[in-house]
């Protein structure tokens, strides 16, 4: 059985990485990108991006200082026992993002979306927000702690209930048209990772979008080669939109493009795009049944 304390120690430790270590995978598509641009402008934005996760990573500040919106995607196998149930793993979540905030590691941004009133440490209703889901016959956790920033939050989720017969060509113009605006002013903080959901219901589909930006390394592509073949078109088209970094000029608006899919009804065509910052901060650990916790900025 997993002690709670050992789940809260997991998810603060997980949150203290992300916000101040930059994912192996985006380290490495900000550096790609910083060779492709040409622009003064692009270029410096790359730089700034680095060296500021580069002093984060030395223990001098955050790699953002918007730490957004505080995620925990958790997974458990069919065997997995948690000490007082699975409902401590909200308990415990609250005591992380709590802990971090009073650290200083997040920002406390959370507030009552109708009075405003901020309650200080990113926790009341629905935040932090925990989503679990089981996967195999193992018995321990696996907790990935995401502070999404709210840039790309706000300005980069997008949906639309669509006409099946708008089909493909629909799909994509929708999606290059929510990238442009996303991109547009560096209002997401490009370049981005844009996740893309097609089908289920409208709110399946804003999760498959968010989860394709979140929870999949930079570049790796669906295992469905027709849906892998609309993420290369998509990405492709991104590089010709004219934007770059921060919305410079140039050609890495995005640093990836993953697409998830879903059964719909057959009347319906649900599209749903939801943009993760160029930080792409999420950090993954993997607490064993016995208690014993290793650290990842690798996904599986």
């Amino acid at each position: 059985m997993i002690p709670r304390a050992t789940i809260a120690e997991a998810m603060y430790e997980a949150m203290r990485l992300a916000a101040t270590t930059l994912p192996p995978d985006v380290e490495a598509a900000l550096s790609r990108a910083l060779e492709e641009e040409s622009d003064p402008l692009a270029r410096r934005h790359l730089e700034v991006s680095l060296e500021n996760a580069r002093a984060a990573a030395e223990g001098k500040g955050l790699v953002c200082a918007d730490t957004g919106f505080p995620l925990f995607y958790v997974t458990a196998g069919g065997d997995t026992r948690v000490e007082g149930g699975f409902d401590a793993l909200y308990r415990a979540a609250a005591e992380a993002t709590a802990r971090a905030t009073a650290d200083a590691l997040l920002r406390p941004t959370m507030v009552d979306p109708l009075s405003r009133r901020n309650p200080g440490g990113n926790v009341g209703p629905g935040m932090p927000k925990v989503d679990l889901r089981f996967e195999g016959d193992g018995s321990g956790l696996e907790i990935i702690a995401a502070p999404k920033g709210g840039g790309s939050e706000i300005f980069g989720t997008f949906y639309r209930m669509m006409y099946p017969s708008d089909g493909e060509a629909g799909i994509v113009k929708f999606a290059i048209d929510c990238i442009r605006d996303g991109c547009y002013a560096g209002k997401i903080c490009p370049p981005a990772i844009v996740g893309i959901g097609i089908g289920g219901t409208a709110d399946l589909c804003m999760k498959l979008a968010k989860d394709a930006a979140v929870l999949r390394p930079v570049g790796r592509h669906h295992p469905d080669p027709a849906v892998a073949a609309i993420e290369q078109k998509l990405f492709a088209a991104a590089r010709r939109l004219g934007l770059g970094p921060m919305g410079a000029r140039g050609v890495s608006s995005v640093m990836a493009v993953h697409v998830e899919t879903a059964l719909t009804h057959t009347a319906a065509l649900p599209v749903a795009v939801n943009a993760q910052c160029l930080v792409g901060r999420r950090w993954r650990a993997i607490i064993s049944s016995d208690g014993d916790i290793q650290y990842t900025g690798e996904l599986p």
